[in-house]
């Protein structure tokens, strides 16, 4: 039997202690902005977990219901289980939300897209990403849904590291940046 939380308040709360627990690695590792860092939040871990995953999307939505947004989605591999997490709890609150996956580059075969999923042509999105370090891949999904013709209204992150990813998405994309954790509720700063 799930006994998950489904308030927000308690899936947060619920969410950080799992990520407390399975996702933060301590120890010397290369970030993918080619930075260096002194522990990793592998937060996979977490939107790839069958408790964890759920309450991804409870959050997320909370994070971002002052939001309208038809679809969410952002840069392959970060952003998708949470863009699907953030589907499924939609569903469960008895509302309909669309995700999508920006590849890196567009496929050479097929319909060539680089956007996979439902069309975003003339639709609000929301960008998301699982960890937040440079900024690069979100600005980058933000760049692509742009160019298919979609409205972005904000980038929203489950861990933000605080780089200044959020200042470069802002002055950037100029869209606002939202996220749920902070380094200092990770126990990271």
């Amino acid at each position: 039997m799930n006994t998950a939380p489904t308030n927000p308040a308690d899936a947060r709360a619920r969410l950080l202690e799992i990520i407390k627990d399975k996702a933060i690695v301590h120890g010397r590792v290369t970030l993918s902005s080619g930075k260096e860092a002194d522990y990793y939040v592998d937060l996979r871990r977490i939107t790839l977990d069958g408790e964890a995953a759920p309450l991804v999307g409870i959050v997320m939505r909370d994070l971002t219901k002052d939001l309208a947004y038809d679809a969410v989605g952002g840069l392959t591999l970060g952003a998708d289980p949470v863009a699907t997490s953030m589907l499924h709890a939609s569903a469960a609150a008895g509302e309909q939300l669309d995700a999508f996956v920006v590849r890196k580059a567009g496929k050479a075969h097929g319909l060539q897209q680089r956007i996979e999923g439902p069309s975003i042509r003339g639709r609000r999105v929301l960008v998301v990403e699982d960890t937040t370090t440079t900024g690069g891949s979100p600005l980058d999904a933000v760049a692509a849904a742009r160019e298919d013709g979609a409205e972005v209204v904000a980038v929203a992150t489950i861990a933000d590291r605080a780089t200044g990813a959020g200042e470069r998405i802002q002055d950037e994309a100029g869209v606002p940046y939202l996220h749920v954790y902070s380094l200092e509720e990770l126990g990271l700063a």
